[in-house]
């Protein structure tokens, strides 16, 4: 491989029929989608947490920017979901996160959607992010989607310059890497980057032509797991690339893509895989 590998539950919040055992081996890297966002709200401090308690070898983040420039990190491009932001703001014309100024979104309650107990979780900043991550754990970024969104790959490159010293020391131990769905955001960033392993995520199943085209530049296909096989994962190894599936919370699938030889399985259950 060219690029590393990416790389006390809350038994009330796992969703019925998800067992909390599954066993692989050590050379699959467990990823935690959104921080450990099965037993604590997603992309909050009390997710990447839990995340790395559990022994995580990588979280997963999204990145996303506010009105006036702060990175943050948050998965839709719009809040109702996971925030009380409608009853804080009524009336407001856009709930895009990138409507909101830094200062607003820290009055949003992010957690009380999932569980009372979490009542009063704040976004946090990719910033603080990487304060919680530093040294205890990887980091899988995603750049956002979001099409609104213009000149993020840069801004997101800004930021871990920004924090250069954790860039070198997490890049020495393997422990670093940024993915999306955009093939021009991926190769954007790794212009501007190109020591950090860049991934490229797909809800399909990529073609022959694509894969090729990938292993010019790309370090990582990740692709969703209902798409890939022992070929898909054979030939992404073969034109050197790691492969990361997503997003895996049934033991039994666990095991499954585990056996098929994936360096990254990206979970919303982590100790499912570490039992920790």
């Amino acid at each position: 491989m060219r690029t590393a590998r990416i790389a006390a539950a809350l038994l009330l919040a796992l969703p019925l029929g998800v067992s909390t055992a599954a066993a692989t081996t050590d050379d699959v890297d467990v990823i935690a989608h959104r921080g450990s966002s099965g037993v604590a709200p997603e992309n909050t401090a009390a997710a990447v947490k839990a995340a790395i308690k559990q022994r995580a070898d990588f979280v997963e983040i999204d990145v996303q920017r506010t009105k006036d420039g702060k990175l943050v990190n948050f998965h839709d491009c719009t809040l109702q979901r996971t925030t009380d932001v409608e009853e804080r703001f009524p009336g407001r014309a856009s709930y895009r996160v990138s409507d909101f100024t830094w200062a607003e979104l820290r009055t949003l309650d992010a957690g009380s959607w999932f569980h009372d107990k979490f009542a009063g979780e704040q976004i946090i900043s990719v910033s603080t992010v990487i304060g919680l991550v530093d040294g205890k754990t990887g980091l899988l970024a995603e750049i956002s989607p979001c099409s609104h969104y213009e000149g993020l790959v840069d801004d997101f490159a800004d930021e871990l310059n920004a924090h250069a010293k954790y860039v070198d020391e997490a890049l020495a131990d393997q422990a670093l890497a940024v993915q999306s769905f955009e093939v021009d955001d991926a190769k954007a960033f790794n212009q501007r980057m190109p020591k950090i392993p860049i991934g490229l995520l797909d809800a399909d199943r990529p073609t022959e032509a694509e894969l090729v085209a990938l292993s010019t530049w790309a370090d990582q296909v990740n692709p969703q797991w209902t798409v890939t096989d022992a070929a898909l994962v054979n030939r992404v190894h073969q034109l050197g690339m790691d492969i990361n599936v997503w997003t895996v919370n049934e033991p039994g699938t666990m095991r499954r893509m585990d056996e098929l030889g994936v360096d990254g399985i990206i979970t919303d259950f982590p100790q499912s895989l570490t039992q920790r």
